[in-house]
């Protein structure tokens, strides 16, 4: 599975490589009793503060002289390839970072360490449910959740103060607003919005009671010819008319944050993060302003924001580690209550620790609180295996969102991309 999003949760500048971290301890350190000397971490790029790593470090060493604590930081390129050989092989890395998407699938090749009767021991019943779902398989758990992220409305403040917009709290004073900055500039664009930005469409399917998949017996079944998909999508598409982006492209392809707002012309878009502090750093190096606002994706009611998509990674224990009790004792640290409300800290809101209580309290009108605000009714896509199978190209998600768009029945055009979903998730 492509895990751009989750790549992507760092915010530009914020988050610092990792090295190699020892324990400082004595010039002849002895053996933990189980005999290890050494435990292997492994964290994607741009996802561990250094100063948050050497802190739950040297924490873990303080408690067991003599092991040391070796974090390998590795690209997110290639990384599922690389995972999968690692884990068939004798000496894996002890702890490792997984896009919360992907822990299913390693976990049903047995892959993973079950976790189940260590609950307790990491402190699961802080985890915010959202996240603790992408760490369970049939009862089951094989993971720790980390951190998250979600999307926003990144708006420019000018152009929605020149229409007279203010950030809305439901979907239909944010089409309205949508129309006041439309008849403000017809020129520019009130939203920018692909035609096949996916996790924008689970979102509002999720609204609407529906999912991208469901369980049927014991297999799987697709969820876009529902009624729920169609009236999703016909959402999508009135928001969709107010944009000249393409209909058959992602939010990727060309890059938002750093092909198309810079150029101007553009009132307001979703995106993470790292997208809005991207598209603030392209501006200024032009020599233009970047003056963003943020809001949550509004929901069909005002007390409470639109559902969306919560990308993020989880910590896991190799079943083949020769030292899962120190493994496990790191973990309970790194996502525990203490060092996870460090964490959020450090990365000042960006990423959404795994419980309520680590939660960092943003600055106002700032990216993170936006986030945080919106992620309270954070969801993840179908977790199964067989879901990696249907985000690889071509997604069948995108080609009926492009159908839809382009005039197609939703019902129809649905039905048909069911029919490729349960073939692929099935596997």
């Amino acid at each position: 599975m492509k895990r751009k999003l989750i790549a992507a949760v760092s915010v530009a500048g914020m988050m610092v490589g990792v090295a190699a971290c020892g324990n400082g301890g004595d010039d002849k350190p002895k053996a933990d009793a189980g005999g290890a000397k050494e435990i292997t971490v492994w964290v994607m790029d741009g996802s561990a503060p250094k100063t948050w790593i050497d802190a739950v470090n040297a924490e873990f060493s303080a408690k067991h002289p003599g092991v040391t604590v070796k974090v390998e930081v590795q690209p997110w390129k290639g990384i599922q390839e690389k995972v999968t050989t690692a884990l068939s092989e004798n000496t894996p890395p002890d702890v490792l970072e997984l896009g919360n998407t992907q822990t299913a699938g390693y976990a049903v090749t047995g892959g993973l360490a079950d976790l189940t009767k260590d609950k307790a021991k990491l402190g699961a019943d802080a985890w915010a449910k959202s996240g603790l779902a992408s760490a369970e398989i049939d009862g089951k758990l094989y993971s720790a959740p980390w951190y998250a992220a979600n999307r926003v409305v990144i708006y420019d403040k000018k152009a929605f103060e020149k229409a007279g917009v203010t950030a809305p709290k439901t979907r239909d004073e944010w089409v309205a607003g949508l129309e006041k900055l439309k008849a403000a500039d017809p020129a520019s664009q009130p939203i920018y919005l692909p035609g096949q930005s996916w996790y924008v469409l689970a979102g509002l399917i999720w609204d609407e009671g529906g999912d991208l998949a469901v369980k049927d017996g014991d297999k799987w079944k697709g969820g876009l010819g529902t009624p729920q998909a169609a009236s999703a999508m016909e959402f999508y598409k009135k928001l969709q008319s107010f944009s000249t982006a393409p209909k058959d492209k992602d939010e990727a392809n060309p890059q938002q944050s750093t092909d198309v707002v810079p150029k101007g012309g553009v009132a307001s878009w979703i995106g993470l993060g790292w997208e809005a502090g991207g598209a603030e750093k392209a501006l200024k190096d032009a020599g233009k302003e970047a003056d963003f606002g943020y809001f949550p994706i509004p929901g069909k009611t005002a007390d409470k924001p639109g559902t969306v998509f919560l990308g993020g990674s989880n910590l896991a224990i190799a079943e083949r580690s020769k030292n899962k009790d120190l493994a496990k004792e790191w973990l309970a640290l790194a996502a525990g209550k203490d060092q996870m409300t460090k964490y959020a800290a450090e990365t000042k809101g960006a990423l959404l620790p795994n419980q309520a209580g680590a939660n960092f309290t943003p600055a106002a009108g700032s990216f993170a609180e936006a986030m945080a605000k919106a992620g309270v009714n954070g969801n993840i896509t179908p977790v199964t295996p067989g879901w990696a199978n249907v985000e690889t190209e071509p997604n069948p998600i995108k080609e009926f969102m492009t159908k839809v768009l382009k005039g197609d029945d939703a019902a129809k055009a649905g039905a048909d991309a069911d029919k490729e979903i349960a073939s692929r998730i099935n596997k």
